[in-house]
């Protein structure tokens, strides 16, 4: 579709309760999992700045459920979606959200991707490269960078120095060996990459725009799918992060910690993910109306590919959620 969100544009962000002057862009969803249905469907119907124009998904019955949910068109077809909307949301398996990412840029939209972008740095670097060459914004929907009070605290600790080392963790009992699986275990790409490449890259966003890009990496394995990163980084801080979606349910839990001259800082709780969902569409349409990238954009999000391939590569074979 040919947008009309052209730099010319007023680049005034879209916020709850305040839809911008003229048309409303149309979003369409790909993707019909659990993901989108608690996360992205509510949010886009919420959205006071843009119009839920329709789904696709690989299921047509699971689409038209959706799409009959909330009143809007289901596409039989991801090319007359991308025809139709200024804007195209991912809530795919990552290498089947990447391939389509390709083809929606090349249609005009405006990507607001998931993460990971794709699970190989060359695949996840078209993507980047396809929004470049055809001139569409991209958001990659981080939570930690959109929700807060979490998107506030990462820009509070970018602007301080003196950062000496970090510690991460992310331990997920999607697949605990304890228990019943979580709404989204019957994920394959989950099963076979686990927690280094589902919520590596949560623990990235926070790592990188504080400490710096990564350096040098290591790795290594635990139990279950448990990876182990030592990053070394631009501004010479150490981070660790330790990364799982089979951990036991007692053990699960998300913090982040800060050490340097100016003390310890801690990452703050957050809710509300389908209202961070609407903020990163705010910063997307913000992006296409300015023609100023956003750093949480595609190449932010090849860079996010890239560091967990090198990681991946360092590993053992075996892993993946037991």
């Amino acid at each position: 579709m040919s947008s009309d969100l052209s730099p010319a544009a007023d680049p005034v962000p879209t916020v709850a309760g305040q839809a911008p002057a003229g048309p409303r862009p149309r979003v369409g969803l790909l993707g019909t999992g659990p993901w989108a249905h608690r996360t992205h469907a509510p949010a886009l119907a919420a959205h006071t700045g843009s119009e839920f124009a329709g789904v696709w998904g690989r299921r047509p019955e699971a689409a038209a459920e959706l799409a009959q949910k909330y009143g809007v068109k289901v596409y039989e077809d991801p090319d007359e979606l991308f025809a139709d909307c200024d804007v195209a949301a991912f809530a795919l398996p990552p290498d089947v959200q990447a391939p389509l990412a390709v083809r929606a840029a090349a249609a005009g939209c405006h990507l607001l991707l998931d993460k990971p972008v794709a699970t190989t740095p060359q695949e996840s670097r078209a993507v980047a490269d396809a929004a470049d060459r055809h001139g569409v914004a991209s958001v990659v929907f981080l939570t930690l960078r959109f929700a807060e009070p979490t998107a506030g605290w990462v820009a509070e600790q970018a602007a301080r120095t003196g950062w000496f080392t970090a510690a991460a963790h992310w331990l997920g009992a999607v697949f605990p060996p304890d228990g019943t699986p979580s709404a989204y275990a019957d994920s394959p790409w989950r099963k076979a990459k686990g927690g280094l490449w589902d919520v590596g890259p949560h623990a990235l966003s926070v790592l990188i725009p504080i400490l710096g890009d990564v350096t040098e990496v290591s790795a290594t394995r635990g139990p279950s799918d448990v990876v182990q990163l030592a990053l070394r980084h631009a501004s010479g801080a150490a981070s660790t992060a330790v990364l799982s979606l089979g951990a036991p349910r007692a053990a699960a839990g998300v913090a982040l910690e800060l050490r340097g001259t100016e003390g310890v800082h801690a990452l703050p709780g957050w809710s509300d993910v389908p209202g961070a969902y609407g903020r990163a569409l705010d910063a997307l349409l913000t992006a296409a109306r300015a023609g100023v990238p956003d750093p949480r954009g595609a190449d932010f999000g090849a860079r996010l590919t890239e560091i967990l391939a090198q990681a991946e590569a360092l590993l053992p074979m075996g892993g993946g959620a037991s």
